[in-house]
């Protein structure tokens, strides 16, 4: 067990190694990426979500003698409260889902430089030289790459499920006679 362990903790550092220090960079904005949208699930599922929506449907409760456009507004501002508690960080997930390509994409840029900086000092016959440049320039497009799908099916699963939140809310405040 710890034997294994070890063998994936040096792979890991042969692979940053081949790909350069981009991947740290992109490594940073997976986990960071991946920590709101998980954030976000333990909300959605078992965190705060039912205590917002619950303080909301006692304030809506409690606004029974409002005229006909106090209600409206009270009907707007809460859904808009709520719409918001329910769509915190999506934004902040859809551009680090963004980023992590063009993270990818930085590195390509600074392992073609080194390629180039390898055929300038040794006049571009030396292949065994340029490979180290070429795997800093193809292994962090990779990563980003991979980095970004799986964001997306994160975030579409996340945006689903704020999706149902939100005309579930919608649905009781117009159903609920205040």
């Amino acid at each position: 067990m710890f034997y294994a362990l070890l063998e994936s903790l040096t792979d890991l550092r042969d692979f940053i190694e081949a790909g350069g220090d981009v991947l740290w960079l992109i490594a940073i904005l997976t986990t960071l990426m991946w920590a709101l949208i998980l954030e976000r699930i333990f909300y959605y599922r078992v965190g705060g979500l039912s205590g917002e929506i619950r303080t909301i449907r006692d304030e809506w409760r409690r606004c029974k003698g409002y005229s006909a456009w106090g209600t409206k507004q009270m009907r707007e501002m809460l859904f808009s409260r709520g719409d918001a508690a329910i769509r915190e960080h999506l934004p902040m997930i859809a551009a680090l889902i963004a980023l992590c390509p063009l993270m990818g994409l930085l590195g390509t840029v600074t392992g073609m430089i080194e390629v180039f900086n390898v055929m300038a000092v040794t006049g571009g016959g030396d292949a065994k030289s340029m490979a180290g440049g070429v795997s800093k320039a193809t292994i962090p497009t990779l990563a980003g790459m991979v980095a970004a799908l799986s964001g997306i099916f994160g975030s579409i699963y996340i945006n689903r499920m704020a999706n149902q939140h939100c005309e579930r809310l919608k649905d009781y405040l117009l159903t609920e006679q205040a």
